[in-house]
């Protein structure tokens, strides 16, 4: 190689130089931008029980809007600002006071209401929980809408829970596995830091992809 090569590759070299840190800057506000979305706006979720069924199944990949509630200084459960909590039917996604797994629940009583919770059924403000059957079986009506329940497993559908009147910032969650779901009525009410989002849809399902509004 001769002298005037050796001259100007570092020429070259040097001059690309800009060029390759702005790249590299642009990747990395693109990263952090697209994980700061993920802790603060919209994420996704794999499903690892099956304590939704029948409504969610295990495997299901949820779509999650973690701003439905506000939104939170990225990587906390401390709000930046908040606007309307969860209502009733809602499904959530919860990190559980008592620590451990990331779990999917439905929201069955918000702040105020008188609520009681017996083998499995639902009592709000002094009336039983609207109960539909069709042909797949029943049907809880809360918050306006419908979603199947399950009304097998364990001879008493879980564990009673109060009555009590709850508190405000607190959310009794329930599965809709009613016998074979960890949820409020064996960790209690869950504050509102602790819920991370609203699961909106499921978007895979058994090796296929699906468009499924929970």
């Amino acid at each position: 190689m001769n002298h005037s090569s050796q001259r100007r590759m570092p020429n070259v070299f040097s001059k690309r130089l800009p060029s390759i840190v702005r790249s590299l800057l642009i990747l990395g506000v693109f990263a952090s931008v697209l994980l700061t979305g993920r802790a603060s706006v919209a994420d996704h979720y794999r499903v690892p029980t099956g304590s939704m069924r029948p409504t969610v199944q295990v495997g299901d990949r949820i779509m999650v809007d973690k701003s439905a509630y506000g939104i939170r200084v990225p990587w906390t459960n401390h709000y930046l600002r908040e606007w309307a909590g969860p209502r009733p039917g809602d499904v959530v996604v919860v990190d559980p006071p008592a620590g451990g797994t990331v779990l999917l629940k439905r929201v069955a009583a918000v702040p105020g209401d008188h609520v009681m919770v017996r083998a499995g059924l639902v009592w709000l403000n002094g009336a039983p929980v609207k109960l539909i059957y069709d042909d797949h079986g029943p049907r809880e009506v809360l918050g306006g809408r419908s979603h199947a329940i399950r009304l097998t497993g364990s001879p008493s559908l879980g564990p009673d829970f109060g009555p009590t009147i709850i508190p405000p910032r607190r959310y009794l969650l329930l599965g809709d596995n009613r016998g074979d779901s960890h949820d409020s009525r064996y960790f209690g009410l869950v504050p509102r830091e602790r819920i991370l989002g609203k699961a909106t849809h499921v978007y895979y399902r058994r090796g296929h992809f699906v468009w499924k509004k929970l």
